[in-house]
């Protein structure tokens, strides 16, 4: 999911890369070697059948997977019957995604467990990183560095998407990963809590069926669209990129920037067009109030081959006014 930059810019805290994992039985140092027991961080089982093929698991659908909250599975009780340590805080909801939490552990010894969930994530471990399954679904594991690991309960294959906990721990981050992950992958098929979703939200919208191919076509010519998440679509034709997504957010506001647009229909949209190796705009708009004074927010961005792409806004605005009229209606 892209963020909302001019409001929060809230750094991930945990960066999800694709580099050479260790095996499953060897995601880090022996916890014997600790300055507590080995136990007080268990595995998460690897259990159920294999998924061969497409993963049908209905209660993993992405339609399904886009109404839950990450952050029921972060709080102190849910942490707390993990054996991990101590919770000290409440989880901490991303402000720039609807699924994405965190929270933080400290382990017997006093060492801390940073922990982050993503319902819904395209940013996972490689196929090659399979390492058995979890509740029935292909578990991948991915650990880079001494002290962080990427744990991922697939979802969906050919597109990726998956359950995915990041965790940076310096004694050993995949068993710790793993273990919420297990949870994660129970409660998920045992009736999680939900967003409410009234009439007209965008929680439940399909972000790439929110923009006609012939419309998007006009700016990225021979694309087509591939899920960035649960609430973002991206189409990509080598280089020129349209990414269509929802998020929470302030309201947009002129400045930083952004300037007003008219995006038809009696909606106010505001781009803002950005600098670098290429050219590049993004506009947004405020499709419906969400939570205390955030909204959901729907947005639009292009991003050309070069900084020669002429009018990176105007083709942005070609899109975002299609996407105004497919959205759904309160």
């Amino acid at each position: 999911m892209f963020p909302d930059v001019r409001h929060r810019r809230l750094p991930k805290l945990f960066l999800l890369v694709t580099a050479l994992a260790l095996p499953l039985t060897a995601c880090g140092p022996d916890l014997g070697k600790s300055n507590f027991a080995r136990t007080t961080v268990p595995a998460a089982a690897a259990t159920g059948p294999a998924a061969d093929g497409p993963i049908t698991d209905a209660a993993v659908a992405a339609g399904v997977l886009r109404t839950i909250q990450p952050c029921q599975f972060l709080t102190k009780d849910a942490l707390g019957g993990l054996g991990l340590g101590t919770v000290e805080n409440d989880p901490s909801p991303s402000s720039i995604a609807f699924d994405t939490c965190r929270n933080k552990v400290k382990d017997p010894g006093g060492k801390e467990i940073r922990l982050e969930l993503e319902v819904g994530s395209t940013v996972v471990p490689r196929a090659d990183k399979t390492a058995g399954v979890v509740g029935g679904l292909p578990l991948r594991v991915n650990k880079t560095g001494d002290t962080d690991c990427t744990v991922a309960a697939m979802t969906a294959l050919n597109p990726d998407l998956a359950l995915a906990v990041s965790a940076t721990y310096v004694s050993d981050p995949c068993r710790a990963g793993q273990a919420l992950l297990e949870a994660v992958v129970q409660k998920v098929h045992n009736s999680p809590e939900k967003y409410s979703t009234p009439a007209g939200t965008v929680l439940t919208a399909d972000p790439c069926a929110m923009a006609d191919a012939a419309v998007v076509t006009t700016a990225v010519p021979a694309a087509k669209p591939a899920p960035s998440g649960l609430h973002s679509c991206e189409w990509r034709d080598r280089g020129p990129t349209v990414t269509v997504g929802f998020l929470p957010g302030l309201p947009p506001l002129v400045g930083d920037g952004y300037s007003k647009v008219d995006l038809g229909t009696g909606v106010t949209g505001f781009q803002k067009p950005q600098t670098g190796s290429s050219a590049r705009c993004k506009v947004q708009w405020q499709h419906r109030p969400w939570q205390g004074d955030d909204v959901e927010l729907a947005q639009v961005d292009y991003q050309g081959y070069d900084d020669n792409d002429p009018d990176p806004c105007g083709k942005a605005v070609t899109v975002a006014k299609n996407v105004v009229t497919k959205l759904p209606k309160p």
